[in-house]
């Protein structure tokens, strides 16, 4: 119950934050223009609050908080006669680049909502992972990615944090795209490597894409140096000392004191000496040493709960667990750059997410709704300021390009309207353009339910 009261409202927050901004963005400019503006609504619905400023215009905040509006004089909407005086400040007389003005200023706001909130965001520092392989499964595992590889670039955009490398993987997964990745192993050594990602299903959401794809970061590791050597252990025989950071077992990479026991286990064999690489003081050294049988004390009896007997060597782990996070910090100057690149990689994403999902490459299961949108928004705020701000921007920029579509009832298909009366010099019948508006709206609700859906599967799933 708490997380249902917390993700609505969040979703109250963020709403009201970008619709008012994107809203503001038409009002300013129409104000500039000189036309008249009515209302300034956030919200739809009945009014919870409302008052007048000076040049009577209607600010309101109603109750349903999905939306919002500015409604702007317009002469055919009027009752009555009203003269040339009051005719002045109507939305249809403005001349057409006034016009286009006022709507596109709405998704030009969200943009710069979005490379505002981002420049927060690198300023603030955004806590993340390093972009170093953890778990290896499925594609990832066929590829030959293994544990402790650190991804430096996909397909030549480069990576400083591990939400870096999943947007870039996420896009080549949704596209069916293979992706080139330039990873440095745990040896530090320099590699390319290809994931195809070509043969994955059409019809993946984003989870099953992930799914697919088997990378997760690496988020804790404790790393693989002795810190402790038995006397009369098989380790101390082969020649291992306090300080030795284990490299390899029988040539398989170590690169997480967790990986030593069960490689140990898995190559053990009654007499056999194990084939151990081992760096110390800067240099490579080969060791063999022969595991012991540790023979727990219940081994054999007739119980449950009853020990295996395991291969040991005789050492213990000397460092700590070391985290893998990856705070990026940028003063308020380095930042401004940072934010512009932030927002085209974003844009880039997004234009080929959608053209994917238009041109049919893409699943439309990857469509998202008002649910999964509250609950990013409250489990986002969760985890700070600097990730819900990271939140805000990407959902601003949304906003921004789906108002930008040339679709009737939106910003886009405004400009649309618009642009063809540049053309043939004579503006599009309000036939025409009510018919449009049904269009628009039409498909606009198909998007919307379409979106729910999606929302309600995910949660059911």
């Amino acid at each position: 119950m708490h997380e249902f009261f917390g993700s609505v409202w969040w979703l109250i927050v963020t709403m009201g934050l970008l619709v008012t901004f994107h809203e503001y963005g038409h009002f300013v400019v129409a104000r500039r223009c000189g036309v008249k503006v009515l209302k300034f609504s956030i919200g739809f619905g009945p009014a919870l609050w409302s008052r007048f400023d000076r040049h009577g215009t209607e600010f309101v905040v109603a109750a349903i908080p999905l939306g919002g509006y500015v409604k702007m004089l317009d002469e055919r909407e009027i009752e009555g006669v009203v003269g040339p005086e009051g005719l002045k400040g109507a939305h249809n007389r403005q001349p057409v680049g006034n016009r286009m003005a006022i709507s596109a200023a709405g998704p030009a706001f969200n943009l710069v909502f979005t490379l505002v909130a981002f420049w927060l965001m690198f300023v603030i520092g955004k806590p993340d992972y390093q972009p170093v392989v953890g778990h290896v499964d499925r594609v990832a595992a066929t590829a030959g990615f293994q544990n402790g590889d650190r991804i430096a670039a996909i397909d030549g955009h480069a990576v400083e944090t591990w939400t870096d490398a999943s947007m870039e993987l996420l896009q080549g997964g949704i596209n069916r795209q293979d992706l080139h990745l330039t990873v440095v192993d745990a040896q530090g050594q320099q590699l390319d490597r290809t994931l195809p990602l070509s043969t994955l299903p059409a019809s993946l959401n984003e989870e099953g894409v992930f799914r697919e794809i088997g990378l997760t970061p690496r988020q804790w590791a404790t790393p693989p140096v002795v810190g402790k050597v038995e006397a009369d252990g098989a380790a101390a025989r082969a020649g291992l000392q306090v300080g030795d950071r284990i490299v390899a077992i029988e040539a398989e990479p170590v690169v997480d004191w967790r990986e030593v026991p069960s490689l140990i286990q898995k190559h053990a064999a009654e007499g056999k000496a194990l084939a151990l690489t081992v760096e110390r003081n800067g240099q490579r050294l080969q060791l063999a040493a022969t595991p012991a049988r540790n023979v727990p004390a219940d081994a054999g009896k007739p119980r449950a709960g009853t020990s295996a007997p395991t291969w040991v060597l005789g050492i213990g782990v000397q460092a700590p667990e070391v985290a893998y996070d990856a705070t990026l910090h940028y003063g308020p100057l380095a930042a401004i750059p940072k934010a512009i690149g932030e927002t085209w990689e974003r844009s880039r994403q997004t234009l080929t997410m959608l053209w994917s999902m238009l041109t049919g490459q893409a699943s439309l299961k990857n469509l998202s709704g008002v649910i999964t949108i509250a609950q990013v928004a409250n489990s986002s705020a969760q985890l700070g300021v600097a990730w819900f701000l990271n939140f805000l921007a990407i959902i601003s920029l949304s906003l921004a390009i789906l108002n930008l579509l040339p679709i009737p009832i939106l910003d886009g298909g405004h400009l649309l309207y618009y642009l063809i009366e540049l053309v043939k010099g004579s503006p599009v019948s309000d036939r025409m353009q009510i018919a449009g508006q049904y269009v628009g709206l039409t498909l606009l609700m198909a998007l919307m339910g379409l979106a729910f859906y999606n929302d309600i599967l995910r949660i059911a799933s």
